[in-house]
């Protein structure tokens, strides 16, 4: 199962170092890491995107809780969340696909953020499936370049993280 993990740490020097380690010397997948200080510049929010069982959510929580820079954690996935990814494509758009390119865009909300004679560069935000499906919608040919983000994000409502 997919487990959404949003981690409040001190924003000190080798701490996403120890917390990837804990996940490489037990064995644990990332499948995607995003690191950001918060409103208070003291810490960070890593969110940690990984599968596995409950019980093994539930031992890396334990075992994250344990590390000194982490001041708390929460598995989003327990709950309502919100979750976004940012994409860059660089898709091919000479004059004939030019019209396609821009309507692909509109479709699915995104924007051309840059044009050169060639090409475009696309900027879409969502979840992961959104733009998986921007991908798959596109002639593979036309891909020259794709950078994603990784998921960040939040609980619904009330529910913060928060020390």
């Amino acid at each position: 199962m997919r487990h959404l993990i949003s981690i409040l740490v001190e924003n000190e020097a080798g701490a996403l170092s120890r917390i990837a380690g804990l996940f490489s010397a037990r064995g644990y997948n990332i499948e995607s890491l995003t690191v950001a200080p918060t409103e208070d510049a003291s810490m960070s929010r890593m969110t940690i995107v990984t599968s596995g069982s409950d019980d093994v959510v539930e031992q890396i929580t334990k075992q994250l809780n344990k590390l000194i820079d982490v001041v708390k954690v929460v598995d989003l996935s327990e709950a309502e969340h919100i979750e976004r990814e940012l994409m860059l494509i660089k898709v091919r758009a000479g004059q004939k696909e030019r019209e396609d390119m821009k309507r692909m865009a509109d479709i699915f909300r995104g924007r051309i953020i840059d044009v050169t004679d060639n090409t475009y560069t696309i900027e879409l935000t969502g979840d992961g499936r959104k733009l998986d499906a921007f991908i798959q919608a596109l002639d593979q040919g036309t891909i020259i370049e794709t950078v994603r983000t990784g998921t960040s994000g939040i609980g619904r409502g009330n529910r913060v993280l928060r020390v």
